[in-house]
């Protein structure tokens, strides 16, 4: 069967996905239009397609165990010199999202690796494209406002096109079955930045 790409995330909705996506497109980043505008929980990874039932299952029982929570996006950041990344900040929900991207990783489940860089929830809005792109981008998305109460995450799949595309949603329980989400959804000051 050989691997898949995969790629675990919470989806910015509608209307502030298309929106976010346009922006990115009109800063001249060419992969706008094959990545979905997320919040990532698991960076691209590299599994085994036999494994999928595995993964799904895994995913499926942190979904179980989690319950929806509210997300607030609010201005822009930057992780230059770094990564040549300039994003929209996650100022709410950010501890659910490490919550979260934590048991994706989890050592017991099918997702297991090391990141690169500590994680940090956020919205890429530019990538990788020429500096002053970068720098119209933090400046005219600082006013940027969204908010909306996170409901699910998604699996994706990357195909040989490089266009990620969701092969399943797993939609949180409402009644918090099982270890919930934490309530305090900011940024805590546990979670480390890789802005300086």
């Amino acid at each position: 069967m050989g691997t898949v790409t995969l790629g675990v995330s919470i989806a910015v909705p509608e209307p502030y996905g298309s929106l976010l996506q346009e922006r990115r497109a009109s800063f001249g980043d060419p992969a706008a239009y094959g990545i979905p505008t997320h919040v990532t929980l698991l960076p691209p990874t590299e599994a085994q397609a036999a494994d999928l039932p595995a993964i799904e299952a895994h995913l499926a029982r942190i979904a179980t165990a989690g319950r929806p929570f509210p997300m607030r996006l609010s201005g822009t950041g930057t992780f230059r010199p770094l990564s040549p990344v300039v994003f929209v900040q996650v100022v709410e929900g950010g501890s659910a999202c490490s919550w979260l991207q934590k048991r994706v990783r989890d050592a017991s489940g099918p997702l297991v690796r090391e990141l690169q860089f500590p994680y940090h929830p956020h919205v890429t809005v530019a990538h990788d494209i020429a500096e002053e792109a970068m720098d119209r981008a933090y400046a005219e998305l600082a006013d940027y406002e969204a908010s909306w109460t996170c409901g699910s995450f998604a699996l994706y799949e990357q195909g040989a096109d490089s266009v990620w595309r969701k092969i399943n949603d797993f939609p949180f329980t409402t009644d918090g079955a099982g270890a919930a989400v934490p309530a305090q959804s900011g940024c805590g000051a546990d979670e480390p930045s890789l802005r300086g």
